[in-house]
């Protein structure tokens, strides 16, 4: 009875620990698809704008996206290495840790979204010349 106790607990952990790296996946995709956009901006900044404070914020959120970046394949590397050597039962420690990366990311994009906007409204100002 022990063991298969023990047995649904490690397929419980594994099924979270399965899903948390599903999402991680999709936030990185994310984020690599976002420094790809960050270049674009950089060369309509510097073809069109051409304006340092724009260039500077550009360069900013660029380093801040792949400092998130660094974080969150750590945290990749650290959940697969749990998932594969773990025994830790997956407990509300573990979803704290898990929302609260999720929590850091959201915030990010929402930043990210604002610079976008910002950027775009800064160019739609150029059309309009």
């Amino acid at each position: 009875m022990n063991t298969i106790s023990a047995s649904k607990i490690d397929v419980h952990r594994r099924l979270c620990i399965q899903k948390d790296l599903s999402e991680l996946s999709s936030w990185i995709h994310t984020l690599e698809c976002f420094n790809i956009e960050l270049d674009h901006h950089k060369i309509i900044e510097k073809q069109l704008i051409k304006n340092t404070s724009v260039s500077s914020n550009i360069q900013a959120l660029r380093r801040k996206n792949i400092l998130n970046m660094a974080s969150l394949c750590k945290y990749e590397q650290e959940l697969k290495k749990e998932y594969e050597y773990g025994k830790v039962e997956y407990d509300a420690v573990r979803s704290k840790l898990h929302n609260q990366k999720r929590e850091n990311y959201l915030k990010f994009i929402e930043e990210c979204n604002m610079v976008k906007n910002q950027f775009y409204v800064l160019l739609h100002k150029y059309h309009s010349k």
